[in-house]
């Protein structure tokens, strides 16, 4: 079976990266143990890093090195010349996350964040909650 290639936003990254013992620790074996492929473009990498730089998170420039290295070697990137067409969303700053699916033919985008997962009835490709996936992934599918 191929490895679904997966385009998960910055808040899915963030849980699996920052809290080890969190709701969503179980996804970075996922793709550290090639299970599943995460999909990122300029735009997705640019917004992870200055999301790991709030000043909430209390990292310093060199963990957020070191969680930057637990998950970019497993990703593939995806160059997103010619932003395709994409649903109209709520968030402007979502758009990237639509446009590196399409062109980056993932099998799932991953999202928490209610405006994404609004689109799913009228997005092509699945947009799922992290629940989802996981029951998906546990089920094969």
């Amino acid at each position: 079976m191929a490895v679904p290639r997966l385009v998960l936003d910055t808040n899915v990254v963030l849980s699996a990266l920052l809290f080890r013992a969190g709701a969503l620790s179980w996804l970075r074996p996922e793709w550290q143990e090639g299970r599943v492929l995460p999909l990122v473009s300029r735009d997705t990498v640019e917004e992870l890093i200055r999301a790991l730089s709030y000043p909430k998170f209390r990292l310093a420039p060199g963990e957020q090195e070191d969680l930057l290295t637990e998950y970019f070697p497993w990703c593939e990137a995806v160059r997103v010349v010619e932003p395709p067409s994409v649903p109209e969303c709520r968030d402007p700053a979502d758009r990237p996350f639509l446009e590196l699916a399409v062109v980056g033919k993932a099998d799932a985008l991953v999202s928490g964040d209610v405006d994404l997962l609004d689109l799913a009835s009228v997005f092509p490709i699945p947009i799922l909650d992290p629940a989802s996936l996981r029951a998906g992934l546990a089920r094969g599918a």
